[in-house]
């Protein structure tokens, strides 16, 4: 009998590209640094309408994806989660053409524990798991599985989904 399989995404669930976000627009355009993220809002909603679509400059340029700080609580609860189930790092990646050599890179460093086979880079996330962990309701269209919305500032005001709002909480619903 197979472990059950988990999908989890990178951006805002085991990566936090909001930090790196905050920090390019600080240096750039001085968006103070404590920036508040308004519920139900993306980033580019709550900077000066004259820089709002900086952010995808920021997001295709090389390198982006290489540093971003990882979600405090991924890497330990990750490997706990690895002793249960067959997990699989599942992200949009092609979206990004820049960020999968950033992102495969950045797996191997953080998360050296997971195999180059379950790391799955894909435009749409239709995969054959048992749960999927990610902060975007759109991944979960079609997904018959059990979904885990990670928190995140654009989904806070999403109320139809199983909410986790960090790796603890995760482990509780799992382990």
């Amino acid at each position: 009998m197979r472990k059950m399989r988990i999908a989890i995404d990178m951006d805002e669930v085991l990566a936090d590209p909001i930090y790196k976000f905050i920090q390019l627009y600080n240096r750039d355009h001085q968006v103070p640094m404590d920036l508040v993220i308004k519920p139900g809002t993306e980033i580019f909603q709550n900077v000066p309408e004259e820089v709002n679509d900086k952010w995808f400059d920021y997001i295709n340029e090389k390198g982006f994806f290489r540093d971003l700080p990882v979600i405090d609580g991924a890497v330990e609860a990750v490997q706990q989660l690895q002793s249960k189930y067959e997990v699989y790092i599942v992200s949009a990646a092609m979206e990004f053409r820049n960020s999968l050599e950033d992102k495969l890179d950045w797996l191997g460093e953080h998360f050296p524990f997971i195999s180059w086979k379950n790391v799955v880079f894909c435009g749409e996330k239709i995969v054959d798991v048992d749960i999927m962990i990610d902060d975007r309701i759109k991944n979960f269209v079609g997904f018959e599985g059990r979904p885990l919305l990670f928190t995140s500032p654009h989904n806070l005001l999403v109320t139809e989904y199983e909410r986790v709002d960090n790796w603890q909480q995760v482990l509780g619903k799992l382990l």
